[in-house]
């Protein structure tokens, strides 16, 4: 395994091929690293001998010991272990721990290239298979580059008046193919390893040439990676770990790109388009019943906290929101677990969690962002989005007198409350927190993606069935 070392000097060299402000830059970029900072976390932690058990796995594919975050699920025990994983990364990272997102769809081509091979007499699943133990034994991180861009929304990708919206083949030989188009909205891709490009949507037999998955080495030739980064702010005087932490979300182009045949994982088989995409949703959505109970927890300490700076601790609507969050998250993390215990053993022996379940727990979560962001709001107040720069807090002159007036609970000191209230300030009112409450809605996909797989998926007609018994309707 890496060590995050390893990891940052492997960024460094890679090729420049990532735009941010109009320029090329490198990507230990400083506006990068805080996503750097996050990914290292998944190193640390697999590397400490207290948390080996919980972020270390063992292959199925070459029995070695191996980071989790590369794991391909086999049992009930590796999604659960996951889950907690994640819920635990989060909590570390005061956010999203995005590593997520190459498990998830390393554990979505297990399962999909096994079916086509099954269904087509094709080589896809051995692909894989070479794909993953190299990615495994390098330990290294996946962007899930799914999103495409989509152009008209009314219209399908074969309807476009440009066919370069979705990513596409446009011509293929015997040594590869070459692919045209973008996807947006890619977290982490430009400190990520590989880019893992799959299909967003289901296909029709006009689409063939939309079908395609492959993976390619983050800085190949002809890969754009057009970067928009953030991060908490940075603080001059009282450091904290939640603002050396942050994120970094693409735009990335394949312009004329060639993709040699050993990393191809789908092409033209247009009818698996949809399971394809549908199968990692599934994945990512278990994955976030780890996630959003740990956003969860932060909401929770939030108001905990300040309440308790703030001397209100003991007050009926504090405690009252601090009951409604625990049973949102709990019943998120619990979906979580029941769509590991309801989970299926696939063909290609990964264990595939429960789809109702997997759904179920995330449009909770997306369905209750705001709402739970609100109650951090209604306790903060208004100081932490109108307090005086952290400067002010230290002028010889002013500073004291700020200080004097930051104090709330006497027993708590000024530093401590001027500490919260910056935090509170972040979570709420910087750009990064605009960045990451949409990400909560909309990440894994929004509570209507969720929606449409629980109606796709639920039996509705048992449930009429239990009544007409009742009724005692006979037909």
């Amino acid at each position: 395994m890496r060590t995050s070392e390893q990891y940052l000097e492997d960024l460094r060299s890679m090729r420049p091929n990532v735009y941010m402000g109009g320029e090329i830059v490198r990507r230990d970029d400083h506006l990068i690293i805080p996503g750097i900072n996050v990914m290292r976390i998944t190193f640390d932690m697999a590397g400490d001998p207290e948390n080996s058990e919980l972020f270390t796995a063992t292959s199925p594919y070459t029995g070695e010991k191996i980071n989790r975050f590369c794991h391909v699920s086999a049992s009930v025990d590796d999604l659960l272990i996951k889950q907690k994983m994640i819920r635990t990364g989060a909590r570390l990272s005061g956010f999203c721990i995005q590593r997520c997102m190459g498990t998830d769809t390393l554990n979505a081509l297990s399962i999909v290239t096994k079916d086509i091979d099954d269904a087509n007499g094709t080589e896809y699943y051995q692909r894989f298979l070479e794909f993953a133990k190299n990615y495994q034994k390098k330990d290294q991180i996946a962007a899930a580059v799914q999103t495409d861009a989509k152009g008209d929304r009314g219209k399908r990708p074969h309807e476009q008046v440009d066919p370069d919206m979705d990513v596409r083949v446009i011509s293929q030989n015997k040594d590869g193919i070459i692919v045209k188009g973008a996807k947006q909205d890619i977290t982490m891709a430009s400190y990520c390893d590989e880019l893992v490009v799959f299909p967003t949507r289901s296909l029709t037999s006009e689409e063939k040439q939309w079908a395609v998955a492959f993976a390619v080495p983050a800085d190949w030739d002809r890969v754009h990676i057009v970067n928009r980064a953030s991060a908490p702010r940075e603080r001059k005087f009282i450091k904290a770990p939640l603002n050396t932490y942050g994120s970094s979300d693409a735009l990335v182009i394949f312009d004329d790109t060639f993709v040699p045949w050993d990393r191809v994982f789908m092409c033209g088989e247009h009818e698996f388009g949809g399971r394809m995409a549908l199968t990692f949703a599934t994945c990512h959505r278990h994955s976030y019943c780890g996630c959003k109970p740990a956003v969860e927890d932060i909401i929770m300490g939030l108001i905990a906290l300040t309440a308790e700076y703030y001397g209100v601790e003991g007050k009926p609507h504090v405690r009252e929101k601090l009951a409604h969050l625990a049973g949102v998250a709990e019943l998120i993390y619990a979906a979580g677990i029941a769509a590991a215990v309801e989970s299926t053993k696939t063909a290609s022996g990964t264990q595939f969690p429960g789809t109702i379940y997997a759904n179920v727990g995330r449009r909770l979560a997306g369905e209750n962002t705001y709402d739970s962001w609100g109650m951090v709001a209604d306790i903060a107040g208004g100081f932490p989005v109108t307090m005086p720069f952290e400067e002010d807090y230290y002028h010889p002159e002013i500073g004291p007198l700020v200080n004097k007036y930051t104090v709330r609970n006497p027993a708590v000191s000024a530093e401590n409350i001027h500490r919260l209230q910056r935090t509170l300030s972040d979570y709420l009112a910087s750009s990064w927190a605009g960045v990451w409450q949409v990400a909560d809605v909309h990440g894994g996909g929004s509570p209507a993606m969720e929606t449409i797989a629980i109606l796709g998926n639920y039996d509705f007609d048992e449930r009429k069935r239990i009544i007409k018994r009742l009724a005692g309707i006979d037909d």
